[in-house]
């Protein structure tokens, strides 16, 4: 079976991972702030704070901006539930805005709506997550200037991004937002097996998702609240959690970050070999935009549009298809708001029309530096005989 997704590891990863193990630190080590250094360096950000997993990152970047009870938080529908999750961990009333469907993105014109109708109504967000979607910057310009029109923060959930570009500039750069999130899980475009990274060139943000990612714990003078007893003194100033990233993480997140542009380069060839391919077909391609370098996490393809109960059935059956080839399509995401717990808190079918189409349509094709010729010629071949 293909997968769609898959971690690429080779010696020198290995040969980093076992140094590790053979050293004296496990765990709060050098390799940690070496990996942040690292990846603030090539994403031309002041601050990097390595976490346990994106989501650990994802509820800390929301804390360290304040979000709390009551506050609301917007981001897409179309992403991993860990995207809307993290701001109700803080007690937000979470909120989504529907997507572009030639991007998957986050809709600029949808979002300038519902801002113009929150204004009015008094209930505008305190934060919006754009989601990046298969790598693909979102129109960060824009969301930054509705941000400064309406007093809202941003968080970036680049999750899918790490390695992409964005004007010409890498994306975690953070010039268009408050803070840019990245995951390191096995599938997406560097990995740590699980880790995430939160990036800001804010100063007290960076200080306040450290504390907040070790136990709310600080040993700096400057931040504690009375002197410091000795060499060995520590303070909790605040209730945090235990998020932090191991030294083997880090050490294989370090080594990995020295293919970070092969992958990224093999990623976009595997991706316009499919374009090449699919370019007279029926199916819309999720394309990068002119001003963005797609990461390329994942490949998306929309079936050719039908209504009704039909249109479930020929997506259900053109998945299986493609599995019962050795292929294993994949879609990403089911729209948040369709989620049972979801619907616990009063979202319905029909909320956001775009994000619920793109569901019943979408095929994430595999996509990873170690896929062959051989085998993207086979799952090409496969599509084409999708009917």
């Amino acid at each position: 079976m293909i997968p769609y997704g898959k971690q690429d590891i080779n010696q020198a990863d290995i040969d980093a991972v076992v140094s590790v193990l053979k050293s004296d630190f496990l765990t709060q080590g050098p390799q940690v702030p070496a990996f942040e250094k690292a990846l603030a360096n090539i994403c031309q950000a002041k601050f990097a704070v390595a976490t346990s997993n994106a989501t650990s990152s994802l509820h800390i970047a929301n804390l360290a901006l304040g979000v709390g009870q009551g506050d609301i938080v917007w981001t897409s529908p179309i992403t991993f539930v860990a995207t809307s999750n993290s701001a109700l961990y803080c007690g937000a009333n979470v909120d989504f805005v529907d997507i572009d469907l030639h991007s998957g993105n986050m809709s600029i014109d949808a979002l300038k709506e519902k801002l113009k109708i929150s204004k009015q109504n008094n209930c505008l967000p305190k934060v919006v997550i754009p989601v990046h979607i298969a790598g693909q910057s979102c129109q960060m310009q824009e969301i930054h200037h509705l941000a400064q029109e309406y007093g809202f923060s941003i968080i970036e959930d680049a999750s899918h991004a790490v390695g992409g570009q964005y004007q010409n500039s890498p994306v975690g750069s953070c010039t268009f937002s408050d803070i840019t999130i990245f995951s390191f899980h096995p599938v997406k475009i560097i990995t740590t097996a699980e880790g995430g990274m939160a990036l800001t060139n804010d100063t007290k943000l960076a200080k306040k998702m450290k504390c907040l990612r070790s136990h709310g714990i600080v040993s700096d003078q400057e931040q504690m609240h009375e002197p410091s007893h000795g060499p060995w003194y520590y303070q909790q100033i605040d209730l945090g959690f235990n998020y932090r990233m191991t030294e083997l993480q880090a050490a294989l997140g370090l080594s990995q970050l020295n293919r970070i542009n092969t992958f990224i380069t093999r990623r976009n060839q595997l991706a316009k070999n499919y374009d090449q391919a699919f370019i007279d077909d029926k199916l819309t391609v999720l394309k990068a935009s002119e001003n963005t370098l797609s990461a390329y996490h994942l490949y998306l393809i929309l079936l050719p549009e039908t209504k009704g109960e039909e249109k479930e059935e020929k997506h259900k059956q053109a998945i299986i298809q493609l599995r019962k080839n050795n292929i294993f399509a994949h879609v990403h995401y089911i729209p948040v708001h369709l989620q049972p717990f979801y619907n616990k808190l009063g979202f319905r079918k029909g909320d956001f029309p775009n994000a619920e189409t793109y569901y019943s349509r979408v095929i994430s094709l595999p996509l990873y530096p170690e896929l062959t010729t051989k085998e993207q010629k086979h799952i090409i071949e496969q599509v084409k005989a999708l009917r």
